[in-house]
């Protein structure tokens, strides 16, 4: 399974694709600005949501949640990646977020 740190995430840039794999409660209370909003425990049933072409970034809270839905998307064909450290990291590095 590939995955990228949130520094390396971060200097990718607002053009890339991140699937933010949190529950829905959690995702409203912080996220990064434009991620998409697929939660685990759906995630299979909406595979239809996630973007199919280009790098697809998983994030979490931490790493755990993600790195099952970066590896279930790398095994139908995606080409996804973890994004290890998750909004915790993110938002400690000091990365810019969205609240409320």
């Amino acid at each position: 399974m590939k995955s990228i740190s949130v520094k390396d995430l971060a200097a990718l840039g607002e053009a890339t694709e991140i699937v933010d794999v949190r529950e829905d409660d959690e995702f409203a209370a912080v996220r990064v600005p434009g991620a998409r909003s697929i939660p685990l425990s759906r995630f299979v049933q909406s595979l239809d949501e996630v973007p199919a072409s280009g790098t697809i970034y998983v994030m979490c809270a931490a790493g755990g949640r993600s790195a099952q839905a970066t590896t279930y998307l790398e095994d139908q064909g995606y080409d996804a990646v973890n994004v290890t450290g998750g909004i915790m990291q993110w938002q400690d590095e000091g990365h810019p977020v969205n609240r409320g």
